[in-house]
């Protein structure tokens, strides 16, 4: 499968999880469709893209269990979730609970809001390593006061790799009338969900990632009842336009400013691509891919002596291990590598990422498993991990 990528042939890429990797078919298709944006921009961007725009949503809306009209299409979850907690009306005392797995950029989102409108972000630690999804769920309902008006979790977090139960959290949640944002940025087609099951959930995932579109493809899910209150991150025409027979939402979404549409426009190809790509459609794939990254976290483990920090139940596609501290010569700055990260690349020839969490000195080393991976890059990771460390 690895030809059907544009991957360097030479570098052992283990680390789709970070920006995706998106396959010749669908790079074709943005292609064909950027063409077609330059041929008649004005017809395109004006005529077209709210038929093309539509047609993604559907797309989308069928894989994920949602309705095209909760989606909205955007560059990033990053802006999505911006777009979610600058709009709720927090006041002066509210709390927003995150936990201390949380994506820095969305915890950055939630500090920013909060120090405007005087409310407090708490964090609710999570036990890592963790024994079960129980276990990962009890601090944040112990974490829980009469003024959380916001719970934002990591769908699956980015440094640990851990699948939450979102499901569980969601139900809780609703009971107590908790306004809850899930930050899926790695969790569309790693694992399978259905937001039919978090009807009153805030959703964003990305596209670029597992589902394999080009780069700048996310979504937005917002439930119907709570639509007139989430505005972009972005305001612009729809503020003001004449609604017709679209909402505000719909309005606001769809039209942030001119951009380059294509990569979300390619959901139908990228979806089609992925439940073509084996027998048993995409379901096949993501548990193809979870059964590797738990045989690739086994082939490390027993090479490097370490216990796996959490259980198969709690990986998607992506596992995560807490590797031998190293000596600290100042922090790392948010571009910074770690110089075994470097040293895997430029000496072993191998892509894979380490995150300096839960604080400088300390490093998850993380794999991801792709389609296009074997288990001969493991194998690869193990020889380079025990001669560099």
């Amino acid at each position: 499968m690895r030809d059907a990528w544009t991957l360097d042939p030479d570098i052992v890429f283990l680390n789709h999880g970070s920006f995706g990797a998106c396959p010749k078919v669908v790079l074709e298709e943005q292609n064909r469709l950027r063409s077609r944006l330059e041929a008649e921009p004005v017809r395109f961007m004006v005529r077209e893209l709210p038929v093309l725009h539509a047609q993604a949503r559907t797309a989308l809306g069928a894989f994920i269990g949602a309705d095209a009209e909760e989606l909205a299409l955007l560059p990033n979850a990053t802006t999505a979730v911006n777009a979610v907690v600058r709009s709720l009306p927090l006041q002066p005392g509210d709390e927003i609970l995150v936990t201390d797995h949380e994506y820095n950029a969305c915890r950055n989102v939630a500090d920013f809001v909060a120090a405007r409108r005087g409310a407090v972000v708490r964090t609710a630690s999570i036990p890592y390593p963790v024994a079960s999804p129980e276990d990962a769920l009890a601090p944040l309902v112990e974490a829980l006061t009469d003024r959380t008006r916001l719970v934002m979790v990591d769908h699956i977090t980015s440094s640990t790799a851990l699948v939450f139960p979102v499901e569980a959290l969601a139900s809780l949640l609703e009971e107590r009338g908790i306004d809850f944002l899930i930050d899926g940025a790695h969790a569309p087609g790693q694992v399978p969900f259905d937001l039919r099951r978090l009807p009153k959930a805030f959703y964003t995932g990305n596209a670029h990632k597992w589902l394999c579109t080009p780069k700048g493809s996310a979504f937005l899910r917002v439930p119907r009842d709570r639509q007139h209150e989430i505005r972009p991150a972005v305001i612009s025409h729809g503020a003001n336009a004449p609604t017709g027979r679209q909402s505000r939402f719909r309005q606001e979404f769809d039209w942030c400013g001119t951009d380059d549409p294509t990569p979300y426009l390619c959901l139908p190809a990228a979806l089609d691509f992925m439940e073509k790509a084996m027998p048993g459609g995409f379901p096949a794939v993501m548990q193809r891919n979870h059964e590797l990254v738990v045989e690739g976290r086994r082939i490390l483990t027993d090479a490097l002596g370490l216990e796996p920090p959490a259980p198969e139940s709690m990986l998607g596609s992506m596992a995560s291990l807490t590797l031998p501290a190293r000596v600290v010569e100042g922090e790392l700055g948010a571009w910074d590598m770690d110089p075994l990260q470097e040293r895997l690349l430029d000496e072993e020839q191998i892509e894979v990422p380490l995150f300096p969490w839960p604080a400088p000195g300390q490093r998850q080393l993380r794999i991801s498993a792709q389609l296009y991976n074997t288990r001969d890059d493991y194998l690869r990771l193990a020889s380079a991990l025990t001669k560099l460390l």
